[in-house]
């Protein structure tokens, strides 16, 4: 904690602009003592009151200036120095989402998608699923996969998928919202999946857990910087090391409890496309025969 307070007072005092001397006297500390906060050789924090004056006069969290929080910066948006909410998610959010991404860079990114991945979805999934929410509304998450899939193609990226087999199956037999998604979308859509997924492993891990024992919301976990909840039109965003910890004891469950590992997905995924190729080779045959009396 102390060497994460004194990286974390060096940077307030960057963003000050002041000396360490002009600094220190704002606060009205010695410049010694401030030095010695600032050593190397420290192994102890200063007394409580002294980091709440650094924190009020600086407009930071205390919890950030001692490492208990990722979030740093006290504003209007902010609910609590642990949580925001951010409204929007069709678009302006999800720009914020993506920064999420390139700020997490080099941290393993851990993700419960609402249906299918983003990442791994066809343009014409997207445009089937999004496009009764407003005409804009379709290019906008298109253009949102489009940029995960190429930070998923980043040498840097770690990311870990997880969600019940279910809901692939509900997908692939146009069950649910897919009810009224043609079949030869759904079978392009999963030959698509197995291609992607054949290209980014192990950079990409899915991993399928039985959704008749295991529940989780949509989120995603930016390594140990945040926690995005999906809400359906805004994100709640967890900042707090504790509550990150916690969520992501949380996917790490569901990763254990997984049934369908990550080398096993494209098995799986041709397996429905199989069910798939029978359910239109029977519809075929029924045509013909249907034409022929």
């Amino acid at each position: 904690m102390v060497e994460v307070f004194r990286r974390n007072l060096t940077e307030v005092i960057a963003r000050s602009g002041l000396s360490r001397s002009a600094f220190a006297a704002r606060l009205g500390l010695d410049r010694s003592t401030l030095s010695q906060l600032l050593s190397s050789a420290n192994l102890r924090l200063p007394r409580a009151e002294t980091i709440a004056a650094m924190a009020a006069s600086e407009q930071v969290s205390v919890d950030w200036l001692l490492g208990l929080s990722q979030e740093g910066q006290l504003g209007p948006d902010m609910v609590r120095q642990d949580l925001e909410i951010a409204a929007g998610a069709a678009s302006p959010a999800d720009e914020r989402l993506l920064g999420w991404h390139a700020e997490a860079a080099g941290y393993k990114i851990r993700y419960v998608p609402a249906t299918l991945p983003d990442l791994l979805k066809s343009e014409e999934v997207i445009d089937f699923e999004f496009r009764e929410q407003g005409s804009q509304v379709p290019q906008a998450r298109l253009q949102v996969a489009e940029e995960r899939l190429a930070y998923s193609r980043r040498p840097e990226t770690d990311m870990e998928v997880c969600c019940s087999f279910q809901s692939v199956e509900c997908f692939a037999r146009g069950e649910g919202i897919w009810r009224t998604l043609p079949i030869e979308s759904r079978r392009r859509q999963i030959e698509a999946m197995i291609g992607l997924l054949d290209e980014l492993y192990p950079t990409l891990r899915w991993f399928l857990f039985d959704g008749l024992r295991h529940y989780c919301v949509p989120l995603t976990i930016f390594g140990p910087q945040r926690v995005a909840v999906y809400f359906g039109n805004m994100y709640v965003v967890f900042n707090s090391t504790e509550h990150i910890r916690e969520l992501t004891k949380h996917f790490d469950n569901l990763i254990r409890a997984a049934v369908v590992q990550p080398p096993e997905v494209v098995g799986f995924l041709n397996g429905l496309l199989a069910e798939l190729n029978h359910e239109d080779g029977i519809r075929g045959a029924a045509g013909e025969r249907h034409a022929g009396a």
